[in-house]
């Protein structure tokens, strides 16, 4: 069981983020460039808007703003997915959702890695986008036994790191010393690899079933792709973007800008042409690009059921993949669809449409209105409401932004074919309902305000 000598796994994961953060940095200069444009813009918005910054000193995200990460990894085999679900529990990150991204032409399926208590969220918010490749849809009999045979060659943790992994589940944590080498060890999984472990030509075969599986496959290891920081105005970084050198992809994935953000909104730069050695030649690969995120309120069941409603429809009249020569039109499109989407928050609460977090003020605790009901502690102005944010991903956004780094010639058609079931068996364990944590963290606030009002 954990002792006082432990550290605590937020606090890794902390470390863990920040450690990241500098390795990519150090790969990917842009990704520094990135960092600075959104440092600068945040900056920018929390001086002209009072509202805004009052709303994220109130919820304590102005806190975690400057050391909001995600990133994203891609994962050939349910032995890589399972091991990593070990790894990623020493820094207290537990698989959150899953996603299919099949019906987008991507052959994958996916959860979140990340904490999932709100206190634990305010230490280190970071998050990894951890997919599995689908081996079993790769049509070609050879080419997917030449994959399995790739794969399962390669070991993608080092040997310390993994008896560290075991020693962290033997004793209940890790103590100081040996948190710090479990961070550079763990690190080493994510770092980028300039040699393959295939032919060139085997590597384009792969590429040409689909460029995401040369990827997943073509390495000994699974490099982190992207890293995110957020913003608060996604619009300006887009915008921003060619100043400082870097070409964003034509379109903002996810809901249009509204004066009250809902969910997800991200961007990104094109990926990098790196050069790479096969095992018998020279070559490039493109892999690692730079993301950008915007995170709104969290949506309830019926929230989402709208949401998804509109996008569909807004995509279903565009009548084709989003891109560079019709992002006007969709950007038109979504905005006409999405008025029929309450833009405020007040309203989305009424409507049970997003999840809030509830404070007592100081009205409130002299006031000691104990009989009140919550609409009516908000009324006089006992109690405050604040938005719940989004904590998780959107599967037609990753597989916008998935795309878009692999080439409009990438889009591949495979049926819709979610296989939860298949995904949790490689796992180990079952992924978590993101509802389901948002409605626990908006109930918490309601019990502690009850609590607060009653003392």
């Amino acid at each position: 069981m954990p002792t006082a000598r432990h550290v605590s796994p937020d606090d890794i994961r902390k470390g863990f983020s920040k450690a990241m953060s500098d390795m990519y940095r150090d790969e990917v200069p842009l990704y520094g460039a990135l960092m600075e444009l959104v440092a600068e813009t945040n900056a920018r918005v929390l001086n002209t808007d009072a509202a805004l910054a009052h709303q994220l000193q109130r919820t304590g995200e102005i806190q975690r703003l400057d050391m909001e990460r995600h990133g994203a990894i891609r994962l050939g085999t349910a032995e890589e997915l399972a091991t990593i679900s070990r790894l990623f529990a020493v820094m207290g990150m537990q698989p959150v959702g899953y996603y299919d991204l099949t019906p987008a032409g991507v052959p994958v399926h996916s959860t979140a890695f990340r904490a999932v208590h709100e206190s634990a969220l305010q230490t280190s918010p970071f998050r990894v986008f951890t997919s599995l490749l689908r081996l079993e849809l790769i049509e070609n009999p050879e080419l997917r036994a030449f994959a399995e045979s790739a794969l399962a060659k390669r070991s993608i943790f080092t040997p310390r790191a993994l008896e560290l992994i075991q020693q962290a589940e033997a004793d209940g944590g890790l103590d100081a010393t040996h948190a710090e080498a479990f961070i550079q060890q763990a690190l080493e999984t994510f770092r980028w690899h300039h040699t393959a472990t295939v032919t060139a030509a085997q590597y384009q075969q792969l590429s040409d079933q689909h460029r995401l599986i040369a990827d997943v496959v073509a390495f000994k290891g699974p490099h982190i792709n992207h890293l995110t920081p957020r913003t608060l105005d996604i619009d300006q970084v887009q915008a921003a973007m060619p100043g400082k050198g870097i070409t964003p992809k034509a379109v903002i994935e996810g809901p249009p800008r509204r004066q009250c953000p809902i969910l997800l909104r991200q961007t990104s730069f094109k990926a990098l042409d790196e050069a790479i050695a096969f095992t018998d030649a020279k070559g490039s690969h493109s892999a690692r690009f730079g993301e950008i995120e915007q995170r709104g309120v969290a949506l309830t069941p019926k929230g989402r059921a709208l949401y998804d409603q509109l996008l569909n429809a807004a995509r279903d009249e565009l009548g084709a993949f989003p891109n560079e020569a019709n992002a006007g039109r969709y950007t038109e499109l979504m905005e006409q669809h999405f008025q029929r989407f309450p833009d405020n928050h007040r309203e989305m609460r009424e409507q049970e449409l997003a999840y809030f977090r509830y404070f007592v003020t100081e009205k409130g605790l002299a006031a000691q209105d104990k009989a009140a009901t919550l609409d009516e502690l908000i009324a006089a102005g006992h109690v405050d409401v604040e938005p719940l944010v989004y904590e998780d991903f959107l599967p037609v956004s990753a597989a916008g932004i998935f795309q878009s780094n692999l080439g409009d010639a990438a889009q591949s058609h495979y049926a819709a074919n979610s296989n939860q079931a298949e995904f949790e068996k490689a796992l180990g364990r079952q992924t978590i309902d993101e509802l389901k944590l948002y409605g626990e963290t908006q109930q918490r606030s309601i019990d502690e305000c009850k609590r607060a009002l009653l003392a």
